[in-house]
């Protein structure tokens, strides 16, 4: 039984969660209530509450839904000799792919709540980024390539806000920002 309510508890954040980004393409984000993502997600606004008590906690449960998308897409697309190089180039990548369909409502939220929305998401996007790639992230050397790589995640975000299309922009400095990081964490003696 105790499972049970596990599972649902879940699965009303995960509704949420989605109704929260259907609303979001929709409207501006500062005019979407808690209450508004309820009616939307066919919830009574007490359930949603109780799960979920505010808009922060649907965008964690979302970042994390796209964070495991991503790895899921990266593992399955890993290629066990490449170079770790383009194994997190193409982390990165499954990364921002798991978040294309919702680019308009992930974009209008960004821009609403700033980087009070980013907050503990970054870091951990960017431990899973790593760890897809198969970078330690323990220990000091694993602190100092979670701060690098959380700096490049924050960077690639704002081209790929800006980048429409093809994404060429992109992928252009996905590709130097990991050179840059590699280079640098090398220097401290973080490097992989």
């Amino acid at each position: 039984m105790a499972g049970q309510s596990v599972i649902a508890a879940d699965d009303v954040v995960e509704r949420a969660a989605r109704a929260a980004l259907a609303l979001a393409a929709e409207r501006p984000w500062g005019d979407i209530a808690l209450r508004d993502i309820a009616r939307a997600a066919g919830l009574s606004f007490a359930e949603l509450y109780s799960r979920a008590p505010g808009k922060a906690a649907l965008l964690d449960r979302l970042s994390r839904r796209l964070d495991q998308e991503a790895l899921a897409a990266a593992e399955e697309d890993a290629a066990p000799d490449a170079e770790v190089h383009d194994r997190l180039f193409e982390a990165v990548m499954a990364r921002l792919e798991a978040m294309a369909p919702h680019r308009d409502a992930l974009i209008a939220i960004a821009r609403a709540e700033g980087v009070a929305m980013l907050g503990p998401r970054l870091p951990r996007t960017a431990r899973a980024l790593l760890e897809a790639a198969g970078i330690d992230t323990g220990g000091p050397r694993g602190r100092l390539r979670v701060v690098a790589m959380t700096a490049v995640w924050v960077r690639v975000l704002q081209v790929w806000r800006d980048d429409e299309g093809a994404l060429n922009r992109t992928m252009a400095e996905i590709d130097k920002r990991l050179r840059q990081m590699r280079d640098r964490l090398k220097q401290v003696g973080a490097g992989y």
